[in-house]
């Protein structure tokens, strides 16, 4: 699919006013229209939208029914703008300039009030604030779309890197340069974690993070003629792993001293190049 070029450096044509219907302000996008955009199923659109919401990528839509051509009531969610491009992202990042096209029409559709063209002060305004707009709106699209294409990839390395079960310290492992023997510390600091040991370590999973960004494996343990005993193992919930990710990114971790500056998808990159 040939997309229109987000954005352009030929001269701003001036625009035209033209009298059009009062349309509502687009505020969202079905999940059957943006299956139909990316020429997937919408099931598995619809999926793709629950399980990114269970990440926190974005926050769950709300539901509707509609016919479908058949007559036959069908659920489909509505998506805001932001969370559709996050969404497009994850199924198929290629179609994140048709997306842009596709919302540029929707809003384009908004009513128009005509300016007096008989007073060619107001006429010169309304042209100049119309130019303004198209820019700023070009410019916005272009920042977002490049902010798509980075939560894309991160999606992509988190899919790589987490595994149901992984204590954080096993995750940070997989993220190039990171100092996984100060992790532990780094996440009592953020009251992730509490030491509930007085003599060694026994991290438990603290009540700010508990069930949002972690969870506890208890194991019984039973020692040969001694009495048995429970131990816990915090471990990573999907939302935990997406905050560490990010924390990474943002350069917030404990990183090795000898760090070659490259992050995870940097390395994996220079690898395959």
């Amino acid at each position: 699919m040939h997309s229109q070029q987000i954005l352009s450096n030929t001269p701003q044509a001036a625009p035209r006013f033209a009298i059009s219907e009062n349309v509502a302000r687009v505020v969202s996008m079905s999940s059957q229209e943006i299956a139909d955009l990316v020429g997937s199923r919408h099931d598995k659109v619809k999926q793709s939208i629950e399980r990114l919401a269970v990440r926190g990528a974005i926050q769950l839509p709300p539901m509707g029914e509609v016919k479908n051509h058949l007559g036959q009531l069908v659920e489909q969610y509505q998506v805001c703008k932001r969370d559709s491009f996050v969404v497009v992202a994850q199924l198929s990042p290629e179609f994140t300039a048709a997306l842009v096209d596709r919302w540029q029409e929707l809003e384009s559709r908004q009513s128009v009030t005509l300016p007096d063209f008989s007073n060619p002060a107001a006429a010169a305004r309304a042209w100049a604030d119309e130019v303004e707009k198209k820019q700023e709106a070009e410019k916005a699209q272009a920042l977002l779309s490049i902010e798509v294409q980075a939560q894309a990839k991160k999606i992509d390395h988190l899919e790589n890197l987490f595994k149901e079960g992984m204590t954080p310290t096993q995750f940070c492992k997989g993220l190039n340069g990171v100092n996984v023997m100060q992790v532990g510390h780094f996440l009592e600091g953020r009251s992730w974690l509490y030491n509930e040991s007085k003599s060694g370590t026994r991290w438990r999973v603290g009540s700010y993070a508990r069930d949002m960004y972690m969870t506890e494996h208890q194991q019984e343990i039973t020692p040969h003629g001694k009495e048995s005993f429970i131990t816990f193992t915090p471990v990573l919930l999907c939302k935990g792993a997406v905050r560490l990710y990010e924390l990474y990114l943002a350069g917030k971790l404990p990183m090795k001293k000898n760090w070659d500056g490259l992050h995870t998808h940097d390395k994996a990159v220079r690898g395959a190049a």
